[in-house]
């Protein structure tokens, strides 16, 4: 694919441990021979994990050799790449707002558009006191424990409740959560079915609840990026993609405190309908707001306005 990974050092300037000697390859080649392969920024990125510097750090040390470990292992993740795995899951960990989580085919890769759902729930919070006294939220859903773990770093006075009805997710979830640190003792992931593995002590007295459920309708077409590697059972959710949203909307009002809220994910043409469903449920005041690229990606529904 690259260059071929050698066992020994015989012609080839490089050593069986890693150690690298004159004559190999260098890290401005190597990025040059995946640009045309891949193109940018996957090759950037690739590079870049595989030198184990980024940034600046990266581009200052751009004419130094790569080991050949490195070369094998930008040589593994390449193929994977063009063999349209997602650039996440080749990685193997991917940022989202200031966070390093861990992601792969078990868990959906974070987005910029559930970052703008994260910013929502925490101005909510913040409606609700967040910054200034204890409060409680529950994420639905957790997946990878991207929603979860951010509000836990950026409310530190926050207890957050993370399900998925996922064995897989759940471990992921764990995984990031040991790895925010003290922020992590905040925060209990649990397997369930949306609200069923909660604390019924917490029954009335949540102060926010967000999620990311599935909302892609059964028949509507995704990439194949998407379709052929991110876990289904994240993204469908039945004929209109409402199927998990109605019961997240139903539930939510007997888990929530009197003045509590519910933030959730969802498509932009399911934003009159879930509104809909949560003035039903009980909520009086129900809005949405957009996200980056302006469109309806969050509705918020309070039990009072």
């Amino acid at each position: 694919m690259l260059v071929n990974s050698p066992t020994t050092n015989e012609g080839t300037g490089m050593e069986q441990d890693g150690v690298t000697q004159s004559g190999t390859i260098s890290w401005r080649d190597l990025h040059a021979d995946l640009v045309d392969r891949l193109g940018d920024p996957s090759a950037r990125w690739l590079c870049e994990e595989a030198s184990g510097r980024e940034g600046g750090d990266w581009l200052a040390h751009l004419d130094d050799p790569a080991t050949v470990l490195a070369v094998a292992r930008l040589d593994s993740m390449s193929r994977r790449r063009a063999a349209g795995e997602p650039l996440q899951y080749v990685i193997g960990h991917w940022p989202f707002r200031g966070l390093d989580l861990v992601v792969d085919r078990r868990v959906l890769i974070p987005r910029p558009e559930t970052e703008r759902v994260v910013e929502v729930a925490l101005e909510e919070l913040d409606r609700l006191g967040g910054r200034e006294r204890p409060t409680t939220v529950v994420d639905l859903g957790t997946g990878s424990g991207a929603i979860a773990l951010s509000i836990a770093v950026e409310r530190p006075l926050t207890r957050v409740v993370a399900t998925d009805r996922s064995s897989d997710a759940i471990a992921v979830a764990r995984a990031n959560t040991t790895g925010i640190g003290r922020h992590g003792a905040r925060v209990t992931v649990i397997e369930g079915f949306w609200f069923e593995p909660v604390d019924r002590a917490l029954r009335g007295a949540i102060d926010l609840v967000v999620s990311n459920p599935p909302y892609v309708a059964a028949g509507n077409e995704l990439p194949p990026e998407v379709q052929d590697w991110e876990p289904a059972a994240a993204l469908r959710a039945g004929d209109d993609g409402l199927d998990d949203i109605r019961v997240i909307i139903d539930g939510c009002p007997d888990w929530l405190s009197p003045m509590g809220a519910l933030v959730i994910e969802l498509a932009p043409d399911q934003v009159g309908a879930a509104a809909e469903m949560a003035r039903a449920a009980g909520f009086t005041s129900v809005r949405s707001a957009n996200d980056l690229a302006g469109r309806q990606r969050a509705l918020i529904a309070r039990l009072r306005s």
